[in-house]
């Protein structure tokens, strides 16, 4: 293993105060790590995506359940989420690590869950959050507060908002599995009996589109939006799901990708799409690399397995947020940054 870079990686007690109200984050710090993993070529086809000589990166470390990545073309940066340390950072070149909303749910509790999820971007540069402890999605202000988009469906709080993906129609698509509540499915404080996938109008409308699957998570429409692809990260069913999706609506469900035969760690759980529409999506293992009709093409393996992913940089680095620690390849594709 070769350290090439002199950059040092530090989790700095400075913190976003207007926005989270804490005072310190735990510290870590290591040089940017080379070769941190391995490819798994599986298909010819993967060399015209992932150089021969790719290096994966391992850029920080110390956390404990790193998730929803999105990189700040504005700022030059990638806000990533510590779902268990109840955390947002972010991660520059210039930088390395900073927390910057800590905490992101400040009730007490003992579930470890609570923190946001996946994150992403509005037209604006505003940060969205997947909040599990305060079961809404939330836009963080400039003046470091929290407006909540949504919380509720026909009155009835939702379980705990995953991962999101923009329209081009500005209406944002996301999953609501139970992760953020301490009995799942059994939780006594449940409301809705049911793990869906809705949308969000910008004006604040809320649609039910799914509800057949066990435990939605991560999701990424197809270059042409005529396909959004849906993660069922129940370890019974680990399958990739496709839908039709016809004037915003889905439907047509069927299964792009089945893992259940595989022993490796981890599960279908977040996921990117390349602009000539392959999908790049986190499973046992690794990132699966799949092209539109469902062909396993390859598996990129960090040193730990990975729960999501976001293009960063130009376009054709893939971020990759792995259990304990942060990392990133850099590929001969690309992908759309919010």
């Amino acid at each position: 293993m070769t350290r090439s870079s002199k950059f040092l990686i530090s989790i700095l007690a400075t913190v976003f105060l207007s926005a989270c109200g804490g005072e310190d984050t735990a510290s870590s710090q290591i040089d940017i790590v080379d070769n941190a993993g391995t490819i798994e070529r599986v298909d010819p086809r993967i060399d015209e995506l992932i150089p021969a000589d790719a290096n994966i990166q391992k850029l920080a470390e110390g956390f404990i359940f790193t998730e929803g990545p999105v990189w700040d073309r504005r700022n030059n940066q990638l806000y990533f989420s510590d779902v268990r340390a109840n955390t947002i950072y972010t991660w520059s070149e210039s930088d390395g690590v900073n927390a910057f909303i800590q905490p992101v749910y400040e009730d007490p509790t003992e579930h470890p869950s609570v923190g946001s999820n996946g994150l992403t971007l509005d037209a604006e540069g505003r940060l969205i959050l997947m909040e599990h402890g305060y079961h809404r999605v939330s836009r963080l202000e400039a003046d470091g507060s929290r407006t909540t988009l949504v919380d509720s469906y026909r009155d009835m709080r939702l379980n705990s908002p995953n991962d999101v993906a923009h329209h081009s129609n500005g209406w944002l698509y996301f999953t609501d599995p139970p992760y953020g509540m301490a009995g799942l499915e059994d939780d006594p404080a449940r409301e809705l009996d049911y793990n869906g996938i809705y949308r969000l109008s910008p004006d604040g409308e809320i649609q039910l589109l799914e509800r057949s699957q066990s435990r939605p998570n991560g999701l990424v429409f197809s270059p042409d939006e005529e396909t959004l692809y849906v993660a069922n990260s129940d370890g019974n069913d680990m399958v990739w799901y496709a839908y039709t999706v016809i004037y915003g609506i889905i439907g047509n469900q069927r299964v792009f990708y089945d893992v259940n035969d595989q022993m490796e760690t981890g599960a279908a759980d977040g996921m990117k799409v390349d602009v000539n529409g392959n999908i790049f999506a986190t499973g046992p293992g690794g990132v699966w690399v799949f092209d539109a009709e469902g062909t396993h093409l390859g598996t990129i393996k960090p040193d730990e397995v990975p729960a999501n992913v976001a293009w960063g940089d130009d376009g054709s680095t893939l971020y990759m947020t792995a259990r304990t620690g942060l990392y990133r390849v850099r590929l001969n594709t690309s992908g759309d940054i919010p």
